[in-house]
């Protein structure tokens, strides 16, 4: 049987050259590529197809050259798709139990990340790619399989490559320095912009045109293309300086009040930082966002090991007076008082001694000790001989502008342990303490009248 429309090849010609499928109607619009060597194969594997199909048929009938392309197209893709089992069955099993036996961690990432799944699955598309343009010896057709296999081809390659980056990103994530400087959004910008050149590949391949050519015209869509990547520009340039300047990072404690977020950074990916509150909430931030606003980062707590304690004591002002004798005796038998009272004692002692007894007798002229600063007194050195409190970091009590709420006794000091449950407790036992001597030194806590308070009142007017 004779196909006028099959280009003959010739002997001179080299193994590597290429020779274009020329339909029956003489149309010269190139279908495929095919290796002069392999057109022979092609030509004999059409005639014995069609020679099956003909015997019934008669070499007359215009469906069998049709037909033909159908069944060779289809032994291709079984083929394709036996190849696909051969290296899904056998090499990516293989390989499966070769990372099981193997030390090393990185190796099963891969496996989860399913990148040898998607490598296996590119070889049956190059194979249809290659195979199916060939076999057809119909242009429409023959260019019908090649897009398709170059979409297939492409999807996978992305898929692929991305695998490949989210491998990169856990495995970075196991070394400290990931705390410090997370690369997960300069992946996911990676993931973008291969994303776009894969997109671009499947339109070239699809309209017939080369790639380069719709690259150069991206210039003209420059508008467009911001505005649809605003935020992964926005969160690109955010997170280069958040990384760059350590401003956050995964782990840390951050405070933002205005998106209702106070908890532990979970994730900084590219156009959003994730943050788990300590209600178990999950707070997203914009990345810009932490850039053009401020927040408060607890890292420098974290790492300095010691946590502040900023709290005041109110106290009746009415309850305030002077110590006499008896009260200074009385306050001796506190061992963390001692060495005040006598250095503050022979302190007064001397001022006084400068003006005469007559003068000196008077409480104005003179100089006594009070029960408040005696109370202050009492607190620094209680807080100075605390187990739990860091002596490297200031340690303060001072008194504060009076108000109509009392006078408050500040206290400014440093645990030395930071965590949130053995902080809280160790704020409360020194609190606790406090408010169960105040009495002992003469002084009431200050608070609003409660409904006892006013029950009291009515009591003593009935009276």
């Amino acid at each position: 049987m004779r196909f006028s429309g099959i280009i003959q090849p010739r002997k001179s010609i080299r193994r590597g050259d290429f020779l274009c499928h020329v339909s029956d109607c003489g149309s010269t619009r190139l279908a495929s590529k095919v290796p002069i060597w392999q057109l022979g194969t092609v030509n004999g594997l059409h005639q014995t197809v069609e020679g099956w199909i003909g015997r019934g048929a008669g070499s007359g009938a215009n469906w069998v050259s049709v037909l033909a392309d159908v069944l060779i197209l289809l032994g291709v893709v079984l083929a394709a798709i036996g190849i696909y089992f051969i290296a899904w069955r056998l090499v990516v099993r293989l390989i499966r139990a070769l990372v099981k036996r193997s030390d090393n961690t990185w190796d099963d990432e891969l496996v989860k990340s399913r990148v040898f799944q998607w490598i296996a699955q590119l070889v049956p598309g190059m194979l249809i790619w290659s195979g199916g343009q060939a076999a057809l010896r119909n242009p429409a057709a023959s260019e019908v399989v090649r897009i398709l296999a170059e979409i297939y081809i492409i999807v996978l390659a992305f898929l692929a490559l991305s695998s490949v980056l989210n491998v990169c990103e856990r495995i970075y994530r196991r070394f400290p320095v990931s705390r410090e400087i997370p690369i997960k959004g300069f992946l996911q910008v990676i993931k973008v912009l291969i994303f776009v050149a894969a997109a671009i590949f499947v339109v070239a391949s699809v309209i017939g045109k080369s790639p380069v050519l719709i690259f150069s015209g991206l210039g003209a869509l420059t508008a467009v293309l911001m505005l649809i990547f605003k935020d992964a520009i926005l969160g690109l340039v955010a997170g280069v300086q958040l990384s760059a300047n350590r401003m956050v990072a995964r782990g840390d404690w951050i405070e933002m009040p205005k998106f209702g977020a106070d908890g532990d950074v979970i994730d900084v990916a590219l156009t959003t930082v994730k943050v788990q509150n300590f209600d178990k909430t999950i707070t997203t931030i914009p990345t810009h966002a932490l850039i053009s606003d401020s927040f408060r980062n607890w890292r420098g707590m974290s790492k300095s090991g010691v946590r502040r304690i900023k709290r005041n004591l109110l106290l009746d002002m009415n309850s305030v007076s002077l110590l006499d004798e008896n009260s200074i005796g009385r306050f001796r038998k506190i061992r963390l008082l001692r060495d005040y009272l006598d250095r503050k004692v022979k302190e007064l002692d001397e001022w006084n001694g400068q003006f005469p007894d007559e003068e000196s007798v008077e409480p104005v002229n003179a100089r006594a000790l009070t029960n408040l600063g005696t109370f202050r007194a009492y607190i620094a050195e209680y807080l100075k001989s605390h187990p739990k409190i860091s002596k490297d970091q200031t340690l303060l009590v001072r008194q504060l502008q009076s108000t109509e709420k009392g006078l408050p006794i500040e206290i400014y000091i440093f645990t030395n342990d930071n965590r949130w449950i053995e902080y809280e407790g160790i704020q409360s036992d020194i609190f606790d303490h406090l408010l169960a001597v105040l009495p002992e030194f003469g002084l009431n806590v200050f608070q609003s009248p409660t409904g006892t308070d006013l029950k009291d009142l009515r009591e003593l007017e009935r009276h």
